[in-house]
């Protein structure tokens, strides 16, 4: 990376968009993007800042029916090499800001662009998609009440002393 920054554009392949899409199971991923630049800041920080635009189709959580999701985040990452290097005195473990800004640790030269790009792509996606329209009560069958077929009864663990509940005792 040289003084003045990195500016990239991410166009993934048709065989590494299905190899996204197998990776985060999403059904499809036909058209995917990026525009990511990186900088140094004051000291040593790394920041990463970029646009994913495309389009997801995943499975309705409901119905398994396709749901489109039109693409179009911006994410910005902080990286800080300092960071790797906090270790806590008494016990050697490593120590890792809580704070929500904080940047991420980057151990060794190397910032995989194409990974943080992956990454955001499956962070960008609605973990929960849902065809519009579409309600539990439709896919789910009504229950009415507790149903249970004589093999479910015979399953259950008490199903033995229901039926000598039900029994005439003798002798008495």
């Amino acid at each position: 990376m040289g003084a003045g920054g990195l500016a990239l554009e991410i166009a993934p392949s048709d065989s590494e968009r299905q190899a996204l899409a197998k990776r985060f199971g999403f059904l499809d991923l036909p058209a995917f993007s990026a525009r990511v630049t990186v900088d140094r800041q004051l000291g040593e920080q790394i920041v990463v800042e970029g646009r994913l635009r495309g389009r997801i189709v995943q499975a309705c959580v409901l119905s398994l029916d396709p749901v489109v999701q039109e693409l179009d985040d911006g994410f910005r990452l902080l990286f800080s090499p300092s960071h790797s290097e906090e270790h806590d005195p008494d016990s050697g473990e490593a120590l890792i800001s809580a704070q929500p800004d904080a940047p991420e640790p980057l151990a060794g030269p190397i910032l995989d662009i194409g990974e943080i790009v992956a990454e955001q792509l499956s962070l960008a996606a609605d973990p929960y998609p849902r065809r519009p329209g579409v309600k539990l009560e439709d896919v789910m069958p009504k229950l009415r009440g507790p149903v249970r077929s004589a093999r479910d009864q015979r399953r259950h663990p008490f199903a033995g002393l229901a039926a000598l509940r039900d029994k005439p005792r003798r002798g008495r």
